[in-house]
């Protein structure tokens, strides 16, 4: 069989549709040349036809994963009956013959920790805070926490695979990939998802993080996620090389955007088409991205709220007001990775750190965003891929302890468009190791962010190796109504 043939026939019907509407790429291609100097042309990233299935509440996700697995015991989920338990053995009757980690499951003792950590009420709802979070309390009353989130994987990877794509098999496409594909994007000038994964404590026990988290898996490459460097250019090679100028670098990106087309009339490849899309945005971002990471005409004020990290390339401060910057300019996911959360020994001092290194620019962010009116149309995500156990790993004193892998309940919030703010979901038992009250699977989860973003999740797929992808997968999960505004 001809070969320049035989791609067309394995193309799938979306492909096939999807490229009947891109066969004059010329127009396509003389769209974007056009907005270079017209705020009214069309978007160059367009949402799918029928997208958002209702109205949506929430433009615009800032997803603040916490990596390694924050302690909801010391955090949020307060549980002030436990310091009569101090040291003494897990009662079987809570672990209940559950599996745990190899990490502990050689210990001769499963004792009990308390958190050492004393928590308030804050705000007019009277939410439960921990003192590690002093700015985050100020918030309180913005935030729907969901106290009973759940998930099947108990190591890291698979884990942070799970939150991310709704699944732990890799390959699936991200949640930041799902809203690209779906929604497209609102700015000509920027990518439709961005990530960030700034510096974390010295001292912190990090995991290795995989671009598996923000890739498109099975969508179309284009709506992976763009990762912004902490250190020398944002994006490697954005900037033209000596001797090269805007002019030259317009010349060829035509020339080569021709040859793409000719090359596409005749193999009919839709990831040409992406390739073309893609180097218009690179050269748009030539621009675009000098002009986002100059924060000199933010106010004192702001820089202030952030701390005192804001102004440093690379940390978390100057990655959340990146954040707030790119949504401004109309990114539609900004994915924020903090690593350093996977305490298990040592926890009281370096899970202070990662608060220090985090929580007043959360606070700041979410704060910012209210001022600027943009907390009403933007949804922000806090949470990490499990919680920790109540059981000490390893030595354990009335100073210090670790704590272990706990998947069967965690804390995460959410903030913003359509958030009911200051309200608390869900209950655990009086270990936080079970649930006894409206529990929340990842993918409850994962479907709520889509319903804020006018996505019904059980109508959202893509069809790949015979199945009707979706990021919420094929079981049945519901969007969580009671933290909805």
């Amino acid at each position: 069989m001809n070969p320049l043939f035989e791609n067309q026939l394995i193309q799938t019907r979306r492909q096939f549709f999807g490229d009947v509407g891109l066969r004059a790429g010329s127009i396509a291609l003389a769209g974007m040349m056009q907005a270079e100097g017209s705020s009214q042309a069309a978007s160059v990233h367009t949402a799918l036809p029928g997208l958002p299935h209702f109205a949506a509440k929430a433009k615009r996700l800032i997803y603040l994963h916490m990596n390694g697995g924050p302690s909801q015991i010391d955090l949020w989920d307060y549980k002030p009956g436990l310091r009569k338990f101090f040291d003494k053995e897990l009662p079987e009757s809570v672990r209940n013959g559950q599996r745990i980690t190899t990490m502990t499951s050689g210990q001769a003792r499963l004792p009990v920790a308390p958190s050492m950590f004393n928590f308030q009420q804050y705000g007019k709802s009277g939410m439960w805070c921990s003192e590690l979070q002093p700015h985050v309390a100020k918030i309180v009353d913005e935030i729907a926490l969901v106290k009973t989130v759940n998930t099947t994987a108990i190591n890291h990877d698979p884990a942070c695979t799970f939150v991310m794509t709704g699944s732990e098999v890799p390959g699936k496409a991200s949640l930041g990939s799902w809203l690209s594909y779906g929604l497209g994007s609102l700015s000509n000038d920027l990518p439709a998802f961005v990530v960030f994964t700034p510096n974390f404590p010295a001292a912190s026990q990090a995991q290795a993080l995989f671009t598996r988290m923000w890739s498109s898996g099975y969508l179309p490459t284009k709506h992976t996620g763009v990762a912004l460097r902490s250190i020398g250019d944002p994006v490697l090679y954005v900037q033209n090389p000596p001797g090269v100028q805007a002019g030259d670098r317009r010349t060829m990106l035509d020339a080569l955007g021709r040859l793409n087309q000719i090359n596409h009339s005749r193999v009919g490849d839709p990831e040409i088409q992406t390739r073309i899309a893609q180097y218009e945005m690179a050269f748009r971002m030539q621009t675009s991205v000098p002009e986002l990471t100059d924060l000199s005409k933010e106010s004192k004020a702001t820089l202030d709220m952030y701390g005192a990290d804001v102004t440093k390339p690379g940390s978390f401060a100057q990655s959340a007001i990146l954040a707030r910057r790119l949504v401004e300019r109309g990114t539609r996911v900004v994915q924020i990775l903090h690593r350093g959360w996977d305490q298990h020994n040592n926890l009281p001092k370096l899970i202070r750190g990662q608060c220090d290194d985090s929580q007043q620019a959360v606070a700041a962010l979410v704060m910012d965003l209210k001022q600027r009116g943009l907390l009403q149309d933007t949804l922000v995500v806090w949470g990490g891929e499990f919680g920790r156990t109540v059981y000490s790993q390893g030595t354990l004193t009335a100073e210090n302890y670790g704590r272990d892998h706990h998947p069967r309940n965690f804390c995460m919030w959410m903030a913003g468009a359509g958030v009911k703010g200051g309200t608390v979901h869900g209950e655990t038992d009086d270990f936080s190791y079970n649930i006894v009250k409206d529990p929340v699977h990842i993918n409850d989860l994962n479907a709520t962010i889509l319903h804020l973003m006018g996505i019904d999740h059980s109508r959202f797929s893509f069809k790949y190796q015979g199945l009707d992808q979706r990021l919420t997968g094929v079981e049945e999960h519901h969007p969580v109504k009671a933290i909805l505004a």
